[in-house]
């Protein structure tokens, strides 16, 4: 765009506005740099009106930042911007009415404005250094390095980019830029309410749908801010020597990256979005997917083989969500509605989609895995949780065997590492569920024993009214199957699904649960120190492998003396896993609302605030540690002086008795070392 300027009559001007000072018409602020200026302008063509703008000093047509964009100045050069004794700017008409003002929360009498040679106007208080308000956090039509786009989660601030209505004026136009947050962060480019190009999700080094980002990396460095008070994208330049450079939205919603070449004067573009046609948000519909290669056919259109297996289950594709190759990528995007605005791009991302069991042998044969880039829609993502890669990988869990509900869709038609066992061989192998082969129920159902495949096993049944529900039953499967493989875990070997019916069949341990021994009178001697030492190493081998050693972190959320059981040598294994959950590489702790587990075995943070961490499973642990040691249960109702048995432990540890603690038919057979040790952890 052509602009027409007035040349100012101060001549050399610093870059401070003084408090109660101004500047009029025909004077500037120059950046201490000399890289912006600040000062009045009219569009090429319509001198009549006049704009209070930043340029960049070196090419006085591109203007970054316009302050009164709704409102131009008619009254030739009689504007004024001044500041006042509150250090609020305005900016003035001829009438001294205001056209424009900047706001502040903290009004100060001290404040000064000044133009910074990044392009950013502020308002600061000198006393303190404090900005009170900056240019920065207003955008026009152009997004300068150290600029955010994005938005305050918190107090709903966006900052976005509106183009020019016309080359001629720049009210805002129609064409806005902004950062999705629903999801992963992805750059949008709307034209009114219709969205006409997407990024893609941010995968930690480069929006998937712009692979060619890392190109530019000697020049620029791109960011992806995420914060409890800012999800944004920031660019910087790369090197004190990286040409000056900008986005810019134009009046037809591209957005361009231009870059400053001095030598000739001219401002080179870079890149710009959308690019082609292909580029055009959902250009092949719904499980179409967009391949320029294919223009000399005009067929540029075609589907995404396998995606019409979507049905009613809920995981259609994945892809990674971050792919940084430092170690610190994790999580994975998932589609669970309609796949759109999918294209071909050498170089991008592996997308996995779902296969139809009738096309999967098909493309099994297919050797060379399509490189594709997914923007997504954020109101579909899960993310953050690297469940998300299991759930899409789930297999076969309604498979067709002629006997469960065709109208059950709680799992996925696919294929599973795991056998699927007929309703009718579970009746079979239970005596249709008789209260004689019963080994134990619990508020999830009851469990049954039973040969099948000449093997004995354990089936577990989830009643209707059972806790674990649909989400749980898909969950441990999950986990189960995912590589949990370690002597100390209890194995699945199968599952099944009968309309309203959910089971899953274990290997079977003839020595049951922990509890069951410990806490009956006659039993608990058969779990002399030695057998009691060996199942604490066992069930922290377990714990340690689930929380550091499995590829997974996993947080099992329901850990207590009835969910470790025991094989024929007494070694045991932790079970149920239908509550755990898993957590990232580089995830700490989460929170919830739904708590769930035991009482007692709780960590106190978990049971009031519902946060939960692998230190929620090692107090879990703790409580076991204790249960076991003393023979007693964590709410056992014996104390009068003390309100549980971790409390009555404690006072024993303090009083230097913690020896009293030893269950007593241990007397004998127990280790004061190895005990010890134990109540002290």
């Amino acid at each position: 765009m052509l602009l027409c300027f007035r040349s100012s009559a101060a001549g050399t001007t610093p870059d401070t506005l003084n408090n109660g000072g101004n500047i009029t018409d025909g004077e500037t602020l120059v950046s201490s740099g000399g890289s912006f200026t600040l000062g009045f302008f009219s569009p090429t063509g319509v001198p009549a009106k006049r704009y209070l703008g930043i340029w960049f000093t070196a090419s006085p047509d591109a203007v970054c930042w316009v302050a009164n964009r709704d409102t131009a100045l008619s009254d030739d050069t009689s504007g004024s911007l001044v500041i006042g004794s509150t250090g609020i700017l305005r900016l003035l008409d001829g009438s001294g009415q205001a056209v424009w003002s900047s706001t502040t929360t903290s009004p100060a009498p001290d404040a000064v404005a000044q133009l910074l040679d990044t392009g950013n106007l502020v308002v600061r208080e000198q006393s303190s250094g404090s900005i009170l308000w900056q240019s920065f956090d207003h955008p026009s039509n152009t997004l300068l390095a150290g600029m955010r786009l994005g938005k305050n989660p918190q107090t709903g601030e966006e900052w976005s980019l509106t183009s020019w209505r016309a080359p001629d004026d720049p009210s805002p136009g129609h064409c806005r830029r902004v950062m999705d947050t629903k999801g992963l962060p992805e750059g949008v480019s709307w034209q009114g309410n219709v969205k006409v190009y997407r990024t893609g999700p941010w995968n930690g080094l480069w929006f998937s749908g712009i692979p060619e980002m890392p190109s530019y990396s000697d020049l620029f460095s791109n960011q992806v801010i995420v914060r409890p008070d800012e999800i944004a994208y920031i660019f910087n330049a790369a090197t004190a020597e990286a040409p000056i450079s900008r986005f810019v939205l134009n009046e037809v919603g591209v957005l361009q990256r231009l870059a400053w070449d001095p030598a000739s004067g001219v401002w080179n573009t870079l890149t710009q979005a959308p690019r082609d046609v292909c580029d055009g948000y959902a250009m092949c519909g719904a499980f179409g997917i967009c391949n320029l290669n294919m223009m000399s056919s005009t067929l540029i259109c075609s589907c995404v083989l396998g995606a019409r297996c979507l049905a009613n289950c809920s995981c259609v594709a994945y892809a990674p969500a971050d792919i940084r190759g430092d170690g610190g990528g994790s999580g994975c995007v998932m589609w669970k509605d309609d796949i759109v605005d999918v294209r071909y791009i050498e170089n991008g991302q592996d997308l996995y989609v779902r296969l139809a069991k009738s096309e999967f042998s098909a493309e099994r044969d297919r050797r060379d895995v399509a490189k594709v880039v997914v923007p997504v829609t954020a109101a579909s993502l899960l993310v953050l949780t690297v469940t998300a890669v299991w759930k899409c990988k789930l297999r076969g869990l309604c498979r067709n065997g002629g006997d469960q509900s065709a109208s059950n869709n709680e799992l996925c038609d696919e294929d599973l590492e795991l056998p699927f066992i007929s309703f009718r061989d579970i009746v079979s192998a239970t005596n249709n569920f008789s209260e004689d082969c019963m080994l134990g129920r619990g508020g999830f159902g009851k469990v049954y024993m039973g040969m099948v495949d000449n093997k004995q096993v354990a089936i577990k049944r989830l009643g209707k009214g059972s806790r674990q529900g649909a989400e749980e039953f898909r969950n441990e499967v999950v986990l189960l199957i995912a590589k949990l493989q370690h002597r100390n875990l209890v194995r699945l070997l199968g599952f099944c699904i009968h309309g309203d019916e959910k089971l899953l069949i274990y290997e079977y341990l003839p020595n049951k649960c922990l509890d069951s021994f410990l806490f009956d009178a006659s039993s608990k001697r058969l779990l002399d120190w030695v057998t009691r030492f060996k199942i604490i190493k066992g069930i922290s081998r377990g714990l340690l492998y689930l929380h550091q050693d499995s590829r997974l972190t996993i947080i099992h959320r329901d850990l207590k003396s009835s969910n470790i059981l025991l094989d024929s040598d007494m070694s045991p294994k932790i079970s149920d896993f239908g509550m755990a959950r898993l957590f990232s590489e580089n995830q700490q702790e989460a929170k919830t609302s739904r708590v769930v587990g035991t009482y007692g075995y709780m960590s106190p943070e978990y049971a009031m605030d519902g946060t939960f961490s692998v230190k929620s499973d090692t107090y879990s642990f703790g409580v076991i540690l204790v249960e076991i040691i003393s023979g007693l249960k964590i709410t056992s109702t014996q104390f009068t002086s003390f309100p549980n048995l971790l409390a009555y432990a404690w006072s024993l540890w303090n009083d230097d008795k913690a020896i009293d603690l030893v269950d007593s038919s241990l007397v004998e057979s127990c280790s004061p070392t190895e005990a010890l040790r134990c109540i002290h952890i």
